[in-house]
């Protein structure tokens, strides 16, 4: 099997357009604050490097909707996770989450 050249820069040249479009779109829909966690994070970037997105958002949606909303409005172009918390569960998080753990300790603040 021949092995494609460049297809990393590429990814991740999808991966930063992607991430800079949600910048610019999710606080027009509520968002707070947004960290980047996970692979990409880290700068590692292989052709199933996803967005590893925590956001932190006033709802009402029970945990297991929240991602439906960011899904839904803004139709992802490229792989992404949406973790998405409250204030309140963001600043007091319970046990030990380990995706809290991840936004808090190593993750990048990219917007709030």
């Amino acid at each position: 099997m021949p092995m494609m050249f460049g297809f990393g820069a590429q990814r991740r040249q999808m991966l930063d357009a992607e991430l800079q479009r949600l910048i610019d779109e999710m606080p027009q829909l509520g968002m707070n604050s947004m960290f980047l966690i996970g692979p990409f994070a880290r700068g590692d970037v292989g052709p199933g490097t996803v967005l590893d997105l925590v956001v932190v958002q006033e709802t009402e949606e029970p945990v297991h909707r929240r991602a439906d909303f960011w899904t839904t409005h803004l139709r992802p172009r490229i792989g992404i996770n949406f973790y998405v918390y409250t204030p309140e569960e963001f600043e007091n998080p319970h046990g030990s989450d380990p995706v809290l753990h991840d936004a808090a300790n190593i993750g990048e603040r990219i917007y709030g």
